[in-house]
């Protein structure tokens, strides 16, 4: 048994079993990530993600390499960092959230700027709401990265109300204004599987993460808007499939990743659609 996971998704998925709306205890998600980290698909991972506030908790990390999700303030994020640090925790980065939808966002921009400027060897995340203000942020974000810091913007493209989900065209625009600042991004909420689909449940319309990964794919290369959207309104993986299967030994571009509560559900899609082999060499 060797990994097949190929370079294009490498380091892909972030294990959120703790967050919404999973909601696992820290051991027991722990526990399961250590099986995840040494199995064959292992180099799928990312980070395992953990709020700020289960920090507080003698949590066994060991050398579990961590992601922290700020659920309190920014200005507590220092303190955070520094007990962890100090505890020998492996801790990769910090995303936070710096708006509410409808706030202006450059405030915890600011703040968040601070905390990369101090905090050396951490990548910052900042949680952009896709609402007022966002190029403006976007702009901000890419003057930080050009003085040299290690800063990124993140987007919710999920959650409990039909509004957190942006259309096809809304994403496309997030991404190809990311593109033209070259600003590498992450993703949150909602991405559990491949496919583009509406959930039977609560009637939303999910984006599928290989529509994201091959629209990126399509806006690296330089695509319009319109060509990018409609890449993300594809219901069908037969269009997507082959774009990713022939860049699958390159690194990939732009997109970091998302999170997700289930890691077993991108590692099933990937391989029922022929893009990771399924173990076995």
């Amino acid at each position: 048994m060797s990994t097949l996971v190929p370079p294009l998704f490498a380091g892909f998925v972030d294990d959120a079993a703790v967050l919404a709306p999973g909601f696992a205890s820290a051991p027991d998600a722990l526990a399961r990530h250590r099986e995840h980290v040494t199995a064959w698909y292992g180099p799928l991972l990312g980070v395992f993600l953990l709020p700020t506030s289960e920090t507080e908790r003698d949590v066994p990390l060991g050398d579990v390499m961590v992601g922290l999700v700020n659920d309190g303030p920014i200005a507590g994020l220092p303190a955070v960092i520094a007990r962890l640090r100090a505890a020998g925790v492996g801790l990769g980065r910090v995303e936070a959230a710096v708006a509410r939808r409808g706030e202006d966002p450059q405030p915890g921009l600011d703040e968040l700027g601070k905390l990369a400027s101090t905090t050396a060897g951490l990548d910052v995340y900042a949680e952009i709401p896709l609402s007022w203000g966002l190029l403006a942020a976007l702009d901000r974000v890419a003057q930080a990265r050009a003085e040299g810091l290690s800063i990124g913007p993140k987007f919710r493209v999920g959650g409990l109300a039909a509004e957190l989900f942006p259309t096809p065209v809304e994403l496309a625009a997030v991404i190809c204004a990311c593109r033209d600042r070259e600003l590498p991004f992450r993703l949150a909420t909602g991405l559990r599987h491949a496919m583009r689909h509406t959930d039977p449940e609560t009637g939303f319309t999910h984006h599928g993460f290989l529509n994201v990964l091959v629209a990126t794919l399509l806006a690296t290369d330089g695509a319009e808007v319109a060509e990018v959207a409609e890449v993300l309104a594809a219901t069908h993986p037969v269009p997507l499939v082959e774009p990713a299967r022939s860049r699958r030994d390159q690194a990939r571009p732009l997109w970091c990743g998302f999170g997700t509560t289930n890691l077993l559900e991108p590692l099933t899609d990937l391989i029922r659609l022929g893009l990771v082999d399924g173990g076995y060499s």
